[in-house]
C-alpha cells in the first residue's frame, strides 16, 4: 500500500533510516550525512508544496539537484562532489520508498549526480621526498629506525598506509626483494622492494624492533613504543613529522608517498599497466590519471626549457 497525507515524506524518510541503521548497517557518521542531505531534501519539497511521495516529479528532484549547487540564503552552494553525495541519498530513498510499497513511482531514478571534476594527484618533486626520508631516521634512535623503514616502504612500494602498517615480519623476503601487500577486497599482491628500503627495513629489524617488542606485538613488522601494531593515525603522524623537520611546505599524507610512487615511476618511463600492477588498481583507468600528472610536466618543462615554446 502506498502511504499518503501530512508528513508522509518525513515518514517515509526516517522508515529509510532505520532501514540503513538496522538492517544495512552504516557506520555512524555515514547515517549522519544521509540524516542530514534528506532532511533538506524533505525541506525542498515542503516548500514546493509536496505532501506525498506520489506527488514528487523528476522535474522536482532535478531542480533540487540544480538548488544544491547554486546554494540558498540558509546553504552555500555545494561541490560536484558533495551535491553528488546527496544526490545519491536521494535515489536510493526514492528506490527503497518503491520496493517497500511507499511510493507508486521513482522519480529519481533519471536523475544523475554530477560529475566531480578530476582531481590530479598530488606528488611530491623527488628532492622533497629524499629530504623527508633522511628526516625521519636523522636522529637514529630506535623510533626514528622504525620511521625511516615505514617510509622507505610506503614510497618504495606504493603501498597504501593500511597496506604498510597491516604488514607482518613474514610479509617480507629480504632475500627475494618483496613484499606481500593486502590490498582493499582482501587481493593481495607480490611487488618489489627496493634497495633504500631494504636497507632501512633491514636496520629496523636487527637494531630497533627487538627493543620494541612485547607480548602484544604478535607478528606485526611496524610497532608503537608500547610493542602493539602501529596504528594508521600514527603512521601518518610519523611522515608529518618528518615533513616538518624537512622543511617540506606542501600538504603531505600517507597518499602523497603514494602518488609520488607512482607518479616517479612514470616519469621514469614505466609502462602505465606495469604501475597499475604495482598500486593494486583493479583497473588501469584508475591508474591513468597519473599520466595526466605527468604530461602536466612534461608541458612545464617544455613551457619553461624551449626556446620557442613561449611568444
Amino acid at each position: 500500500m502506498v502511504a499518503s497525507g501530512p508528513g508522509e515524506v518525513s515518514r517515509a524518510i526516517r522508515t529509510y533510516l532505520d532501514h540503513l541503521s538496522v538492517e544495512r548497517g552504516l557506520a555512524a557518521n555515514t547515517l549522519s550525512s544521509y540524516r542530514r542531505d534528506l532532511r533538506r531534501y524533505a525541506a525542498h519539497l515542503a516548500g514546493a508544496g509536496v505532501e506525498t511521495l506520489d506527488a514528487v516529479t523528476e522535474a522536482m528532484v532535478a531542480g533540487f539537484l540544480v538548488a544544491l549547487r547554486e546554494g540558498d540564503p540558509e546553504h552555500p552552494p555545494l561541490s560536484a562532489t558533495s551535491a553528488a553525495r546527496t544526490v545519491v541519498a536521494v535515489r536510493g530513498f526514492h528506490r527503497f520508498a518503491v520496493r517497500d510499497g511507499l511510493a507508486g513511482a521513482d522519480p529519481a531514478s533519471a536523475v544523475k549526480p554530477p560529475t566531480p571534476a578530476k582531481r590530479l594527484p598530488k606528488a611530491l618533486p623527488l628532492a622533497d621526498v629524499e629530504a623527508i626520508l633522511e628526516a625521519a631516521g636523522s636522529s637514529g634512535t630506535t623510533l626514528a629506525l622504525r620511521d625511516r623503514a615505514l617510509l622507505e616502504v610506503l614510497y618504495g612500494t606504493g603501498a597504501r598506509i593500511s597496506e604498510a602498517v597491516g604488514l607482518d615480519v613474514d610479509d617480507l623476503d629480504l632475500v627475494d626483494s618483496t613484499v606481500l601487500l593486502r590490498g582493499k577486497g582482501a587481493k593481495e599482491r607480490l611487488v618489489p622492494v627496493g634497495s633504500y628500503a631494504s636497507d632501512a627495513v633491514t636496520a629496523y629489524l636487527t637494531r630497533a624492533r627487538p627493543a620494541l617488542v612485547s607480548a602484544a606485538s604478535g607478528p606485526a613488522l611496524f610497532l608503537n613504543s608500547r610493542g602493539g601494531r602501529l596504528s594508521r593515525q600514527s603512521a601518518w603522524a610519523v611522515l608529518v613529522k618528518a615533513a616538518d623537520r624537512a622543511g617540506v611546505q606542501r600538504d603531505v599524507s600517507p597518499h602523497t608517498m603514494r602518488h609520488s610512487f607512482a607518479t616517479h615511476l612514470l616519469d621514469g618511463g614505466a609502462d602505465v599497466r606495469v604501475v597499475q600492477e604495482l598500486l593494486g588498481h583493479a583497473s588501469v583507468t584508475t591508474t591513468q590519471i597519473y599520466t595526466l600528472v605527468t604530461v602536466d610536466n612534461l608541458r612545464e618543462v617544455f613551457a619553461t626549457a624551449h626556446p620557442r615554446a613561449r611568444a
